[in-house]
């Protein structure tokens, strides 16, 4: 009896898959893990088949023992009536809950060309001329995501995003001070609430295939659900998708010019007001986001270099929230760090040597990596940015806990967490100036010692 031989590496179920779906042979190249997908893995191969024609595929799955088939079948369904809306999307070749040798629940797409790094699109001179309509263009796309039939998308949800945030901020059991100004500026001042979409949920440059005429896809669907449409457009404007750059939409063009394309498609415009209250929520979202995907490898569940690193930039958006909303007190000066102290230990210190293997990483080992080792050199900066941020947390000395200590007591709290339960419980104003300036202290320490150059950019 002949056995039948069961897919049992990644390239072996990829293949298998293809085969059944294009009823012949494939012939699948070895499988190159791509930059990014901090929640889900992204995989591109090239394939042929029997004729030689070759079929570029990139494989989306969850991490091994870390699936959401649900999520997966959903963000499945996303794309094709995307697709049948006229957006511009990846075509799903097949899907699955899992399948031998992917080991966990995927998507199978063709291979969309087009630039998706950040800040190649802000910068390289072979997209200045996309760069001047980018931003009306990617209104112009949301306004098709917002118009897209809904009947397929039973199975997307439809929560409070308010609340479903803040269910999601107290699991952590993170208290931040910030995060309760945050949630009670929201729910004083929300606008109406207009008739559901299909959202994106994660709409933004990193997300988006561009070329030189344009947009060419939309990916990363996994955060799709039904909404206020002007969810994804204020998501679009939060200052953590500007990658560095000053341009409020993306870091390249306007809101106008956003919410120019946006009305040529849909035919009505936000206003101000609105726009600015969903691009708050947006910045409070990404902040709980960016903890929760950190939680992933400090609660065990998932070790990674990417999620830890994210941790630490939790403050950035900390900082970014109390700035969008005026809060921010820029009085606040830091104490300046520490001289080291006498040491029974020879030169060089502690945070001489991170910087010392930090230089060294960037100027001797990431230049020997290959072109071709994109992801290898994507997570050697990730382990430079880490060596500096631990050199910068030694040096910084108990000057700013002083402070810091002292503003606490100012407002008769002994700890950040104390302070975010009286905020919570509304025992204290969360305008009030000695309240701001405990937040500021702490989140500005946070962020100079985690991402100093975020400050007062």
């Amino acid at each position: 009896m002949a056995m039948t031989h069961v897919p049992s590496t990644l390239q072996d179920g990829i293949r298998a898959v293809l085969n059944s779906v294009c009823g012949t042979v494939v012939t699948v190249g070895e499988p190159r893990q791509l930059t990014g997908g901090a929640s889900r893995q992204v995989w591109a191969f090239d394939a042929e088949g029997p004729d030689g024609r070759p079929l570029p595929v990139v494989l989306r799955r969850d991490p091994p023992g870390h699936g959401d088939a649900a999520r997966m079948r959903a963000e499945a369904a996303c794309l094709r009536a995307a697709a049948a809306a006229g957006v511009p999307v990846p075509t799903v070749l097949a899907s699955g809950d899992s399948a031998p040798g992917i080991d966990a629940p995927y998507l199978l797409m063709n291979k969309v060309e087009g630039e998706s790094f950040p800040r190649t699109l802000q910068r390289d001179p072979a997209f200045e001329a996309v760069r001047g309509h980018l931003a009306e263009d990617m209104g112009y796309v949301l306004g098709l995501i917002h118009r897209t039939p809904l009947d397929t998308l039973g199975m997307l949800d439809a929560t409070d995003p308010v609340d479903a945030i803040e269910v999601l901020y107290r699991d952590l059991n993170d208290p931040r001070p910030a995060v309760e100004v945050g949630l009670r500026w929201l729910r004083e001042h929300r606008p109406p609430q207009r008739p559901n979409t299909l959202v994106h949920g994660d709409f933004r440059i990193g997300n988006l295939l561009v070329d030189g005429t344009g947009i060419r896809g939309v990916l990363d669907w996994e955060l799709a659900h039904l909404g206020d449409p002007v969810e994804d457009l204020g998501w679009l404007c939060v200052r953590a998708w500007r990658f560095g750059a000053s341009a409020p939409v993306a870091g390249i063009g306007t809101r106008d010019q956003l919410l120019d394309g946006y009305e040529r498609v849909t035919g009505f415009r936000p206003s101000a007001s609105e726009l600015h209250w969903w691009e708050t929520f947006g910045t409070l979202r990404w902040l709980v986001l960016s903890r929760f995907q950190a939680e992933r490898h400090l609660g065990g569940a998932e070790k990674s270099l990417e999620l830890a690193a994210i941790g630490r930039r939790v403050c950035e958006s900390e900082y970014d929230l109390l700035d969008i909303l005026g809060l921010l007190d820029d009085s606040v000066a830091l104490p300046p760090p520490a001289p080291p102290g006498p040491t029974v230990h020879d030169r060089p210190r502690v945070p001489e040597i991170l910087d010392l293997v930090a230089e060294t990483l960037v100027d001797d080992i990431g230049p020997a990596l290959a072109g071709t080792q994109e992801r290898q050199r994507y997570l050697l900066r990730i382990c430079v940015n880490l060596l500096r941020t631990a050199g910068r947390e030694l040096d910084d000395g108990p000057g700013t806990d002083s402070l810091l200590g002292d503003a606490l007591r100012a407002v008769g709290c002994d700890s950040e967490a104390e302070l975010t339960a009286r905020l919570r419980e509304g025992a204290l104003p969360y305008r009030d100036d000695d309240v701001l300036r405990a937040v500021s202290i702490a989140v500005s320490a946070r962020l100079r010692v985690a991402s100093p150059r975020h400050l007062n950019k």
